[in-house]
């Protein structure tokens, strides 16, 4: 029978060390909500803005100037004019913009003429985000200001012409209204509305910081005390390896359940990010903790020394930090990568906080990412325990 008074008094001691080391205390109270506030604040809005820009007018033309006042309204750039020559090579870096558009000379009278001219454009494709979106906004623009034009002309039509055209037969009047008017699509969004890329965000963030304070911190555990000798004298005691393991948890564990209350408050008062189903939410993030101490436990039982520990924990949250879909979906990743990343605690912890938080999901939808965590905490607390036994004797 395990002696839960052997386990109480290991998880004393190593409360005992935790207050006593005022580093460890200050990142454990200080860390999460700064790195809360700073991955928050970096990821609190996915829109690209005040993009540098050049921009050079050849045609000098009313519809020139017309368009340039529409891409300048938009706060997505931040427009400069440009003095070189529009007709040689565009060079964005030694200039210090992203972006750079050419209206070449006759665009305005080629719009007039139905022979319209490409407009110049010339992006940074270094930044595989920044690029695609700054041309979207520039085929947005032009959409607009075609539209625009497009009304003018109708409005300014002579009265022939529109008596001319009450001629025509209703159907075909129909077809030359509907294909004159804009054609729209009535969009719905589900799920988070606001399209707000911090509710999406926010479990990466969380599950993130927790991963990264409690497996380095737990990994130094075993370790330190195999340093200095203290293991030994616990081996040779009547204590058992499952005492040792569940007493070494056990005070990380309520350390933990303080950070992730920390980081979803900060998350909540500072960021408005709205928390469902709280209950289930607990039993997501525990099995979460459980799973990452385990693993923190298994590293520092497998290491010799504290270096040794470290090192190994960075190497495995490494990957973890870039695969497990904490702040990019993981269909946008190839599928063998995808395969991968179902081993990491991180995947399943974000997929089942989205899918209730986000989704409003229940039991049922997220019942296997639980039970890959509960076996996770299992498997890698009894694989301590039993590298204790083995390495130590």
């Amino acid at each position: 029978m395990i002696s839960w008074n052997a386990i109480l008094a290991i998880a004393y001691k190593e409360f005992v060390h935790v207050w006593r080391d005022r580093r460890v205390m200050l990142l454990i109270v200080v860390l999460p909500p700064f790195f809360t506030f700073l991955f928050g604040h970096a990821f609190e809005n996915s829109s690209i803005r005040d993009v540098p820009a050049m921009y050079f007018d050849s045609d000098r033309s009313k519809q020139s100037e017309e368009f340039l006042g529409l891409l300048k309204a938009k706060d997505i750039f931040d427009w400069q004019p440009w003095h070189g020559d529009p007709a040689g090579k565009i060079d964005l870096f030694p200039a210090g913009v992203e972006a750079a558009i050419v209206i070449p000379i006759g665009w305005g009278q080629g719009l007039r003429d139905s022979d319209p001219k490409p407009i110049r454009a010339v992006l940074d494709g270094s930044d595989t985000n920044t690029a695609p979106s700054v041309q979207g906004v520039l085929q947005e623009t032009l959409g607009d200001y075609q539209s625009k034009q497009r009304d003018e002309l109708i409005e300014n039509l002579p009265d022939e012409v529109i008596d001319l055209g009450k001629q025509l037969p209703t159907e075909i009047r129909h077809e030359f209204s509907s294909m004159m008017a804009p054609w729209d699509v009535k969009i719905e969004t589900l799920y988070n509305p606001k399209l707000s890329f911090i509710d999406y965000v926010m479990p990466g963030i969380v599950g993130l910081i927790l991963q990264l304070i409690t497996v380095t911190l737990i990994a130094s555990t075993i370790t330190r005390e195999r340093e200095v000798g203290t293991l030994s004298q616990l081996m040779v005691t009547p204590l058992r390896q499952s005492e040792i393991v569940i007493g070494k948890v056990l005070p990380y564990l309520v350390i933990s359940m303080f950070l992730i209350g920390s980081t979803i408050l900060v998350g909540n008062l500072h960021f408005g990010v709205k928390f469902q189903q709280p209950l289930l939410l607990s039993v997501t993030c525990f099995l979460f903790l459980l799973f990452s101490l385990g693993l923190g436990l298994l590293i520092s039982a497998f290491s010799r020394t504290q270096t040794q520990a470290i090192q190994i924990s960075i190497f495995f949250l490494l990957p973890v930090m870039l695969l497990s879909g904490a702040f990019a979906p993981l269909g946008q990743l190839p599928r063998p990568v995808r395969i991968c990343s179902e081993l990491f605690p991180l995947t399943h912890f974000c997929r089942a906080f989205r899918n209730v938080n986000l989704h409003h999901s229940h039991l049922s939808s997220i019942a296997g990412d639980l039970a890959f965590l509960a076996v996770g905490a299992i498997v890698t607390c009894a694989g301590a325990s039993y590298l204790l036994r083995i390495i130590d004797e």
